[in-house]
């Protein structure tokens, strides 16, 4: 997203994380930084609210080891000192199984569309997300 973000002309993104503003600085200080801000759902309350499902461990941790063998998954765990510190953190402290999406709203707050995750491979693409911005 961040790479792509002149191509949201007149569109405010968020980023909401299912962490606190500790480790979002953390994150921040690591990976960033990011042209839009990142907010904090450490209860995961928008989350669960929103439908999203928390996935079970060993599915996820399997899937990357899969994919990490047949090279499917590249650079899964940081070489960078800093942003391996912070993926480690959060694969033992975070709920990073938690699967994401995407939404739109209009100025007016009612909602335009939306995906859900269902898996990590299932982000919604950011050509979806312009198309559907038209």
């Amino acid at each position: 997203m961040r790479e792509r973000i002149d191509e949201f002309h007149g569109v405010t993104v968020y980023a909401i994380a299912p962490s606190n503003a500790k480790f979002i600085g953390k994150f921040l200080e690591a990976f960033g930084p990011f042209p839009f801000p990142i907010l904090g759902d450490p209860n995961k309350e928008a989350y669960y609210q929103l439908g999203h499902k928390t996935s079970p461990k060993w599915k996820l941790l399997s899937k990357a080891a899969i994919g990490f063998v047949f090279g499917k998954v590249k650079n899964f765990i940081p070489s960078d000192e800093r942003q391996k510190k912070v993926v480690l953190t959060s694969m033992k402290k975070a709920d990073v199984y938690i699967q994401g999406g995407t939404y739109l709203y209009s100025e007016r707050g009612q909602l335009i569309w939306q995906h859900v995750d269902s898996s990590p491979e299932d982000h919604a693409k950011i050509d979806t997300v312009l198309e559907k911005l038209k």
